[in-house]
């Protein structure tokens, strides 16, 4: 199991890096042919054409790796992570009302209590 796990790590990371170096290939490059194309051909901006045919495999390889924004990884690990919830939820006997996971209201109560005179 510690095995699996080092391994599923590894993977990660080396993905991650991937990432990361096809970001700076792309930067790198498009830099270059905007360069090339201000200096040489300042009339029409054709750096463009590149950069959003590039610029949609690199959203598409983001997605790949670190999922849809706000879903914290990819569809295996969120399912993972909902379906250890539902049994801990079901495990605890709450009903689906009695487990709402708001942390924004929870932040809420922590905060400074105000009296009417101080608001505007």
């Amino acid at each position: 199991m510690d095995d699996n796990r080092y391994e599923q790590a590894r993977r990660r990371v080396e993905e991650k890096k991937g990432f990361y170096k096809h970001l700076g290939t792309y930067v790198i490059v498009i830099t270059f042919l905007f360069l090339l194309n201000v200096f040489s051909s300042a009339g029409h901006l054709w750096f463009v054409y590149p950069a959003l045919g590039w610029g949609v495999g690199l959203v598409s390889h983001y997605f790949r790796v670190f999922g849809l924004p706000g879903m914290g990884g990819s569809e295996e690990e969120w399912e993972k992570r909902e379906m250890e919830r539902e049994l801990r939820r079901l495990d605890a006997g709450d009903s689906e009302e009695d487990y709402l996971d708001l942390p924004e209201l929870e932040k809420k109560e922590k905060r400074k209590k105000w009296d009417d005179e101080d608001l505007v």
